[in-house]
């Protein structure tokens, strides 16, 4: 029997917060990133929380793919319109509230993931779109539930029964929406600064040896007030603020060039 989607008592909890507020879930849809993008610019600026059980077109950062299955995984994207001073973070700040909603377990890997002994648990994918001077915030995300093959991955899976062996997508959701929409409208007034000792106590990268995408190597220093990763080269201390570039630890067992 198929554990039914918590829909009413999240849209219960949510609606003082936002009075505007929906929950939808979808069997099947393209992308539920890519669905609220559409509404937003389309001028639907509701509040809404979107939650697809499978995904044909699933998006990940960089125009990556992200596979969806129903039991599997949970996928949902949140649609809320923000005017933050400073976007800078917002990502960090999503995954934090995802993992302190999870289990102490779950670590942060610079700037977009969700891992588990440096193996991806999910995913999360910021949109924005800028409407009549309304600026609409889409933050998809993507957790793997149950274990799945690594076929066409960079990063080995890892999945939240391993370390919730009950957990099912509905739980997993009841666990994360509420706490995920305080942190997004606590971000809007104070930013990423707050939240950077909580991020970094989580940062799977702080203190290892790292290379990017972009040709840096160095030692990954944690992040700074805006949330840009801190790292100590041969040239001195850079600070990467884009999410463009891929950052990954070198193994353990990698001796130093």
């Amino acid at each position: 029997m198929n554990t039914p989607w918590p829909a009413e008592a999240i849209w219960e909890q949510v609606f003082p917060l936002l009075p505007d507020f929906t929950v939808e879930v979808l069997p099947e849809i393209d992308s539920s990133n890519s669905e609220l993008m559409r509404r937003a610019r389309a001028g639907q600026h509701e509040a809404t929380l979107l939650v697809a059980e499978r995904q044909t077109q699933g998006r990940g950062r960089m125009g990556r793919a992200w596979q969806s299955q129903p039991g599997d995984s949970l996928t949902f994207s949140l649609s809320l319109s923000l005017a933050p001073q400073d976007w800078s973070g917002l990502s960090l700040a999503v995954g934090l509230s995802l993992a302190e909603s999870l289990h102490p377990g779950v670590q942060l890997k610079w700037p977009n993931d969700l891992w588990f002994e440096d193996r991806k648990i999910g995913g999360i994918l910021v949109e924005a779109a800028s409407m009549a001077g309304r600026s609409q915030v889409v933050v998809g995300v993507g957790l793997n539930i149950r274990l799945r093959g690594a076929d066409g991955l960079n990063t080995p899976p890892a999945a939240l029964t391993e370390l919730l062996p009950n957990l099912t997508g509905p739980a997993c959701l009841a666990r994360v929406a509420l706490p995920l929409i305080q942190t997004l409208l606590t971000f809007e007034s104070e930013g990423f600064a707050p939240l950077q000792g909580r991020f970094e106590s989580r940062d799977a990268l702080k203190g290892r040896r790292v290379h990017t995408s972009d040709g840096q190597v160095g030692e990954a220093l944690g992040v700074g007030p805006t949330g840009a990763l801190r790292l100590q080269t041969d040239a001195g201390v850079q600070e990467i603020h884009s999410a463009e570039i891929s950052v990954r630890p070198f193994p353990v067992s990698d001796p130093k060039p």
